[in-house]
């Protein structure tokens, strides 16, 4: 009977985990209690809602959901909660190394203003990571809903905190609704403070999404970028350049980008020599964590160990850690494939 080798115990590291998204659903439901917040019953029923982003109408109604769960965070202890239980979910899923993202404007103005919110954020990224062991850092993101000045305000703010545990700077939400271009010059100013560049695209639209991200953001990530794998010229340029794609497969086919996990391209991208760092994206309403992810590559796409513990690696080669974690979490995939 053939091995098989528990995915919880790969070393790996997590690039695509929004904030809000990585609280557990018992915590929700305790913070809801705890300040009288009345959830949607989506929220309330025990299993991931039904969601189906691919038209204005259901993304509006993830974005609803996503909300009323952040409504619920309002004091820094809920905060220092979330980030600890977030670390120790990944911890149990092998990660370690985690970039969490979040856009410090929606906790704001419960927590004093952008600044103490930052600063409330970062203690509570330090204390999980002493508490638990996991490395992990902070990407802050813009939101394409919003104005670009209000990107170019939170480029600077994160400049400001790069020597605090902010490694990148991210661009989310909708990305039917504002242009990349919009939002260059935000980039520019991340770029310029030695941030790593990680927008979202070729998600909800196709490659011309993620060509964008390249040519106008000068990405060196792309949270998602399935997509490109519908222009094979697109593979090659991601390829030839290592831009390591954020990818989300649970969360592709909850929101109905593929209609099946079998239909995620991940094959494609992985054939292409395209990198890729499997990540959750938002569990609290997938249902899925990290472990979860690679286990659809082996489940529906067939991927072998050898090829999972490549997989494993592109994530730690595509993170923003230290090369001596890098090295430790390379040394450990290694040793999880003779094990």
């Amino acid at each position: 009977m053939e091995h098989v080798r528990d995915l919880s115990l790969l070393p790996k590291a997590h690039l695509h985990l929004h904030f809000t998204g990585s609280m557990r659903p018992s915590t929700l439901l305790e913070l809801a209690d705890k300040y009288g917040v009345r959830l949607p019953d989506a929220l309330t029923a025990g299993e991931p809602p039904k969601l189906r982003a691919t038209d204005e109408r259901g993304w509006f109604r993830f974005q609803r959901l996503y909300d009323a769960a952040r409504s619920c965070l309002r004091e820094p202890d809920d905060i220092r909660r979330l980030v600890r239980e977030a670390a120790e979910e990944d911890v149990r899923d092998g990660s370690g190394w985690l970039e969490i993202q979040v856009d410090p404007t929606s906790y704001a103005p419960l927590l004093g203003g952008m600044i103490p919110a930052v600063e409330i954020i970062l203690d509570a990224v330090d204390a999980a990571s002493r508490e638990t062991g996991l490395g992990m850092r902070v990407l802050i993101a813009a939101n394409r809903m919003k104005h670009p000045l209000d990107a170019r305000t939170l480029a600077r703010l994160a400049v400001r905190y790069a020597d605090r545990g902010v490694v990148g700077f991210g661009l989310s939400n909708d990305e039917r609704r504002g242009m990349a271009r919009d939002f260059d010059r935000a980039f520019a100013i991340a770029r310029e403070g030695g941030l790593l560049a990680a927008p979202h695209g070729g998600e909800l639209t196709g490659p011309s999404s993620v060509r964008d991200c390249l040519d106008d953001l000068y990405a060196s990530r792309i949270g998602h970028g399935v997509r490109a794998a519908e222009d094979p010229r697109l593979l090659k340029r991601l390829a030839d350049r290592q831009i390591t794609c954020e990818v989300c497969p649970a969360s592709n086919v909850a929101l109905g980008v593929y209609e099946r996990h079998e239909d995620v391209p991940l094959r494609t991208l992985f054939e292409a020599g395209v990198p890729m760092a499997l990540g959750a994206d938002d569990p609290l309403l997938f249902g899925s964590r990290l472990a979860a992810q690679y286990e659809i590559a082996r489940e529906h796409h067939a991927f072998t160990d050898e090829e999972l513990a490549e997989l494993a690696r592109q994530s730690v080669r595509g993170s923003a850690a230290p090369a001596d974690v890098q090295e430790k979490l390379l040394a450990g995939i290694d040793h999880w494939l003779t094990s």
